[in-house]
């Protein structure tokens, strides 16, 4: 049997020494632009309503200024959410770089 040990990890922006931003979030907030509803992108992630609006809700309480907006006519992302977005995608391209290279290492030098 030919076994690969590999190097593996999660990636996450914190925010003071606590979860804030990870890919299931972000995927949210990208889901609530587009349909402009906190419901509806809980729906198309197969994920509960309170779910949603518990992440959306902390997210908010976090950020020094709201991430989503809601009123009667919906749900939209405020700059903050749209610059943060931005942000975790470019730390995540890296990261995910740096953990192939990683990978990579470790498994030449279990080899």
């Amino acid at each position: 049997m030919n076994r690969q040990l590999k190097a593996d990890g999660r990636f996450w922006l914190t925010l003071d020494g606590r979860n804030f931003l990870g890919r299931g979030r972000v995927e949210l907030l990208q889901r609530v632009r587009e349909t402009g509803s906190i419901s509806k992108a809980a729906k198309a992630m197969k994920m509960s309503y309170k779910a949603a609006w518990d992440a959306v809700d902390a997210m908010n309480a976090a950020w020094q200024s709201p991430l989503v907006e809601s009123g009667p006519a919906g749900s939209r992302l405020t700059d903050d959410a749209e610059r943060l977005i931005i942000v975790f995608q470019n730390a995540e391209a890296q990261h995910t770089a740096f953990m192939a290279t990683l990978g990579a290492s470790v498994g030449r030098d279990a080899s």
